[in-house]
């Protein structure tokens, strides 16, 4: 079998960032595939299932009820390599656009106080695997990331 393309990336020299790693032409519409890396693969240790599952729920839930794109998110959620996160959004979404909605959602989710949203039992299949105070640290540190963001083409 052919090795898929996200496999051909040098993971050796791949730090924290926003990254476009793929567009799909889906009928008229594009799909731009992004890796949201939080961590350096195999350098630094990879985040805890219970701080990026609660990721998962703040950052799925603030991005599908944004005003503006949530009819443009078709997926968010985490890297089985627990590095990162990938978000699927269509062209409808600038680069320009995708950064600040990222920034916005990073910021809300790194001060996010209260109930986490869908950790509940009839909500959530692992509902008790939580961590909110990690998954603020690891909002923060990627709100950090994408603030020091100038070029924006995200390519590998």
């Amino acid at each position: 079998m052919e090795k898929i393309p996200s496999f051909t990336v040098d993971h050796l020299n791949l730090f924290p960032g926003l990254y476009l790693s793929r567009q799909d032409q889906l009928g008229p519409v594009t799909l731009n595939s992004y890796d949201l890396r939080f961590t350096r693969p195999n350098y630094e240790p990879v985040m805890n299932t219970a701080e990026i599952h609660t990721i998962e729920h703040l950052l799925a839930t603030y991005l599908r009820n944004d005003p503006t794109y949530k009819d443009q998110v078709i997926y968010f959620g985490p890297m089985g390599c627990r590095t990162g996160f990938y978000l699927i959004l269509t062209d409808k979404v600038s680069p320009e656009a995708t950064l600040k909605l990222l920034k916005d959602a990073f910021a809300w989710a790194s001060t996010y106080e209260g109930d986490i949203p869908g950790a509940a039992a009839r909500d959530c299949g692992n509902y008790l695997d939580q961590n909110l105070p990690m998954a603020r640290y690891y909002s923060q540190r990627y709100l950090q990331v994408l603030n020091e963001i100038t070029d924006l083409s995200f390519a590998y």
